[in-house]
């Protein structure tokens, strides 16, 4: 298949969680024969911060407006097997427009945000990324978000054919690394700073770090605020390249997951971060919600923590308890949580998509 992608960014993972997971699904679709076209706005803030320009799989195209690209995204399209625009894309509408108008056998909708599109919804504001009649002239919805968002796609934006398409990890990027002493601590959180997390935050990072003064807390990340209630001993390390991830986690005892309130909220929408540190096989505590053990089991292969207590307690457990938390959840992500499950978990949606439509070139006809 060839598949033309409009997105956020795929070069620059700066406060930005889409790039590493496109980079994993393009590899896997790459390696199975498919080939990947990736429509990126050359946005000034990633353009200082990229990561690279080339990745396995993925044929990248970066544009500096909507105007100087669009003979191209539709020559593109004119013989693409899957059109497809996600969210946050900053030409969102007109990409819309352009797919949906496009001879493209499947025309697709991928929304990573979906708690945060409903949420704004909710409020009465405008999502930017979405075409003002809705999903339903789509073939298909994918959803970075399980359980009830599925049925609220259908129900307030008229997605007609929706699909999970969890997040994933490419662990050829995060895996097992030498720990740095300069990223040395007890519990490590790596995040874009983000409102809607402090609360958790707060209460999951910063309050343990008061009571325990003897221990050591590292927060990596882009975007935090001078006002930010920083500790003596929590250390801060400025925005981090994929390449650096791994060492950044294996060089603390845990790490904690922080998941923002409209996904928490919702459920069912593991975070990039949660399989990134699973992978390098780093024992994870992390807040909790809906669907959380459909990904890894509490107490065996993740930690669950409400409170600054349960925290403090995970910091506790001895380490061969944590060395067999973090080695089951390698092995769960590595059996089910991959870039290349979530691609042949892609690619079979997309043909069961073609087929329903009776598209018989995706159909083996």
């Amino acid at each position: 298949m060839k598949i033309v992608i409009f997105g956020l960014s795929v070069s620059s993972s700066w406060g930005n969680g889409h790039a590493t997971l496109w980079r994993g699904l393009c590899r896997g679709l790459g390696g199975m024969g498919h080939d990947v076209v990736f429509f990126e706005r050359n946005a000034p803030w990633y353009s200082t911060t990229r990561d690279g320009v080339e990745f396995p799989g993925c044929h990248l195209r970066i544009y500096e407006d909507w105007g100087s690209v669009k003979s191209s995204a539709r020559r593109e399209l004119s013989d693409a097997d899957v059109g497809m625009v996600t969210s946050y894309c900053p030409d969102g509408v007109s990409a819309c427009e352009l797919v949906l108008n496009s001879p493209t056998r499947v025309r697709c909708f991928y929304d990573l945000d979906t708690p945060v599109t409903l949420a704004r919804l909710d409020e009465g504001n405008t999502v930017e990324y979405l075409p003002a009649n809705g999903l339903g002239d789509f073939d298909l919805v994918l959803s970075y978000t399980g359980g009830g968002a599925l049925s609220s796609l259908k129900q307030r934006l008229g997605a007609r054919r929706v699909a999970p398409l969890y997040g994933s990890v490419d662990p050829e990027v995060h895996r097992p690394a030498q720990p740095l002493p300069d990223f040395a601590g007890d519990l490590s959180y790596l995040g874009t700073y983000a409102e809607d997390r402090q609360d958790t935050l707060e209460r999951l990072l910063i309050q343990p770090a008061r009571e325990r003064r003897d221990l050591r807390f590292l927060i990596g990340g882009a975007q935090y605020p001078q006002t930010f209630p920083w500790t003596s001993n929590i250390f801060f390390v400025r925005h981090l390249p994929p390449a650096l991830h791994a060492a950044f986690y294996c060089s603390s005892r845990l790490t904690l997951n922080v998941t923002r309130r409209a996904m928490a909220s919702m459920g069912y929408c593991p975070s990039g971060r949660l399989f990134e540190a699973a992978s390098c096989g780093v024992p994870i505590v992390s807040d909790v919600w809906d669907g959380i053990d459909e990904f890894y089991r509490p107490g065996s292969e993740i930690l669950l923590s409400r409170t600054a207590e349960d925290v403090l307690q995970a910091l506790s457990l001895s380490e061969g308890e944590l060395s067999a938390i973090s080695r089951a959840a390698r092995e769960r992500t590595l059996s089910e949580h991959t870039a290349q499950h979530r691609a042949a978990e892609l690619e079979s949606i997309l043909e069961e998509t073609a087929c329903s439509g009776s598209k018989e070139q995706l159909c083996g006809a």
